[in-house]
């Protein structure tokens, strides 16, 4: 948040427990301001709460720990295919 990037981030992947700020936090802040980046969030915490408000948000994909990477590089590919060129 503080690096002034988000603008130019194709995609972002999270964990939703973080340090300061959640995953989630961190996401409904980005839409408050109007940056609209996919966002990918990994957790190792079974909360089907959080993940509907991922989704609400509108999530590109949400990955319980531990995974396996296909499921990683589809949301990958689709979080790219659906930023719109500049």
């Amino acid at each position: 948040m503080a690096s002034g990037q988000a603008v130019d981030t194709d995609c972002l992947i999270s964990d939703i427990q973080m340090p300061g700020m959640s995953g989630l936090g961190m996401f409904e802040r980005l839409v408050s301001q109007g940056i609209h980046i996919p966002v990918i969030f990994i957790t190792a915490s079974v909360d089907q709460a959080t993940k509907l408000a991922a989704q609400r948000l509108g999530a590109t994909g949400y990955l319980m720990k531990p995974f396996d990477g296909a499921p990683l590089l589809a949301f990958i590919k689709t979080a790219l295919s659906s930023k719109s060129p500049d």
